[in-house]
């Protein structure tokens, strides 16, 4: 799935629809390398360090130790550096004890760095490092620019030892920012299939804060966005799943730009390998900052914990600037990001500079690994994912030094290829549109320089014969009622609703504290859902046991995002009961640290789980049969944030089998 569910809230600014891709008689000004003596200038003076050649120029403040000054065509990117906003990519962090620090500020240590790489291109470096005081946590920062390219390489580097205090807190969050201050920028873009006008001034001015991070802004009905995209509008609309995602930026339609060319600025992420959570992790993308979210549990993912010897930099990813025509669109300049993507792209550039970037795997350290996978009959969307080994690969942030890949797999031929995996030991995950379960293969081992094969045969799970099934196993509820169905009432049609009987969410209770909508909560019929189904004589002939799968594409449990225990809260721990036809089955208990806050923060992906309630036979009876499907009454927590204070569940699929 491209994008996740989008509950009608976004941000808006110019009344001007974009096409689908098509190509232009034009030329985007971007990374053109013309084989002339290198211009590349990495210099330092008292107040700042600078990377610049003939179009692009960056500049970090020593003061702050964030980048105040970039430019692209003589074109101030930025706006003016006030506070926290005019600036980036800069590094930002939520790992103190106490929370965010933004590092640079304290008692930074900067080296300029320059040279040429094994393609003859020449090259600069600025690192930014500061040791946080009251804990000895080293943040780094790590910009590159090449000659002849208009845009940055970043890298960021987290080291603890600390043998005293051997267990620090958790790496709640570890992001690189590119935050502007200027007009220039009127939409943004999350990929292909989402996207939208940035807020007008007059919107924002007239807006209301409805929930945390969100804004009903109908007040201003004629505002681009509220006609193009939603009433509301959240960062979290905006947010995608690591799966398939590749550029997300911001473009400047050239109406407020100094000559009337149209610029874009984009996250490229062509490497993936040292995020966590695997192609399910969804994040935060662009909201008027484009992000690059290294780490989160935004939407309940495992975050790592600092402790003693803790050192890992996550990296390269690639901040592209680009400048087209003012006929181009956003469409034009993302497609123009598009060709950096892939991991092989400037491989033999990193490999020039590893030995400047602490942690760094070099192409000598790394191969390509092979699987042929005999696929079930009816795998749709097939992908193969290689993670830290022994452990799902959503709860991949156990080992700090492990690394994660994944691709599609061919449906037709079974064959998958992903190259430049780093040398170690990993598990091979396989699962598919359409299928129950997944096929999972420890110990798969990937040598320096050889090329490794895997063959696998992957067998559907079944429990017996099917009797029906609700949802399609796709690791989303998007396909239930205000899920991925378009909502026709926008001109941009962002994904908005879908059929009737199923709700994305199963709630205890609706509404309440954090709902602006329906402020006082409602109790009836809310948590018990019912579901009731015929059963044929012989269906049940000579069967012994039933089999109710009931997988999750997310459940939010009173333990919200911190996967920590906490006693005061009753539901940290959360009973999901099933009764069948009046006899309730022992319940599944739905732990704290496999929880997330999915629906109220706009996914239908979240933390996948599972569970398989096995009962006798006797209680299923030849005509209608009644399952209720149960959440605690009235189960909430407290939530410091403005946030809906229900636990909920989000189903993938449902299945009853007997055997």
């Amino acid at each position: 799935m491209r994008n996740q569910f989008q509950d009608g809230r976004g941000f808006s600014a110019e009344a001007h629809l974009y096409s689908p891709p098509i190509i232009r008689a034009f030329a985007i000004t971007s990374n053109v390398i013309c084989g002339v003596a290198a211009i590349l200038q990495a210099t330092e003076d008292r107040t700042k360090l600078v990377l610049a050649n003939s179009r692009f120029y960056a500049a970090v403040s020593k003061s702050t130790g964030v980048i105040n000054e970039l430019s692209l065509d003589g074109q101030n990117l930025l706006g003016v550096a006030t506070g926290s906003i005019g600036i980036g990519p800069y590094l930002d962090y939520y790992c103190i004890p106490s929370g965010f620090y933004q590092p640079g500020s304290i008692a930074p240590v900067f080296k300029l760095l320059k040279g040429v790489d094994s393609t003859g291109t020449a090259w600069g470096g600025i690192v930014m490092g500061e040791t946080y005081p009251p804990t000895g946590q080293l943040l780094e920062q790590y910009w590159f620019l090449r000659d002849g390219e208009t845009g940055l390489h970043t890298f960021s580097r987290l080291a603890y030892y600390n043998k005293t205090t051997p267990f620090l807190r958790n790496l709640q969050e570890f992001r690189t920012l590119f935050r502007p201050n200027s007009p220039i920028w009127t939409h943004l873009m999350t990929n292909e299939e989402n996207y939208a006008p940035l807020p007008s001034a007059n919107a924002t001015a007239h807006e209301i804060t409805v929930q945390d991070a969100t804004w009903y802004l109908g007040n201003t009905a004629n505002d681009p966005y509220v006609e193009q995209y939603a009433d509301f509008f959240t960062k979290y609309t905006f947010q995608d799943t690591w799966r398939d995602h590749d550029v997300h930026g911001q473009f400047a339609d050239g109406s407020k730009t100094d000559d009337g060319s149209t610029f874009g600025a984009w996250l490229v992420m062509n490497t993936r390998d040292t995020y966590f959570g695997g192609p399910l992790h969804s994040d935060l993308i662009v909201d008027g900052v484009v992000y690059n979210y290294l780490v989160s549990n935004h939407h309940g993912d495992q975050t790592p914990n600092i402790t003693d010897g803790f050192d890992r930099t996550f990296g390269p990813q690639y901040y592209h600037f680009n400048k087209a025509s003012a006929s181009a669109t956003m469409f034009d300049l993302r497609n123009d990001a598009l060709q950096y993507v892939s991991p092989l792209w400037n491989a033999a550039f990193y490999d020039s500079i590893a030995s400047y970037v602490p942690n760094y795997v070099p192409s000598s350290n790394r191969s390509t690994w092979k699987g042929q996978i005999g696929l079930p009959s009816g795998a749709k969307n097939p992908i193969a994912v290689l993670a830290q080994n022994g452990v799902d690969f959503q709860d991949n942030v156990f080992d700090p030094n492990a690394y994660q890949y994944w691709a599609g797999i061919n449906p037709e031929t079974g064959s998958v290829e992903i190259p430049r995996v780093k040398a170690g030991t990993y598990r091979l995950t396989v699962y598919a549109d359409g299928i129950f379960g997944q096929y999972e293969q420890d110990g798969i081992e990937i040598r320096a320089g050889k090329s490794t094969q895997t063959y696998a045969k992957w067998q559907e799970e079944s429990a017996g014969t099917e009797l029906w099934r609700i949802g399609t196993p796709d690791k989303s509820s998007g396909e239930y009622k205000h899920g991925y169905e378009r909502d026709l009432t926008h001109l941009l049609h962002p994904r908005h609703k879908e059929i009737e009987d199923f709700n994305y969410v199963h709630w205890s209770v609706f509404g309440g504290y954090a709902n602006w909508v329906r402020p006082e909560p409602y109790y009836k019929n809310v948590n018990n859902w019912t579901v009731l189904f015929d059963i044929e004589k012989q269906d049940l002939r000579k069967k012994q046991q039933a089999t109710l799968t009931i997988q999750l594409a997310g459940a939010k449990t009173a333990a919200g995002n911190t996967d920590i225990f906490n006693a005061s809260q009753p539901y940290s721990n959360l009973p999901y009961t099933v009764v069948v036809n009046r006899h309730e089955l022992e319940p599944w208990m739905i732990p704290y640290y496999q929880n997330s806050s999915c629906a109220v923060r706009s996914a239908v992906i979240c933390y996948n789980l599972a569970h398989k309630f096995v009962f006798d036979i006797g209680l299923l009876m030849e005509g209608t049969n009644k399952m209720i499907l149960s959440l605690p009454a009235n189960a909430s927590d407290y939530e410091s944030a403005v946030l809906p204070q229900s636990v909920y569940v989000q189903y993938d699929v449902l299945r009853l089998e007997v055997d």
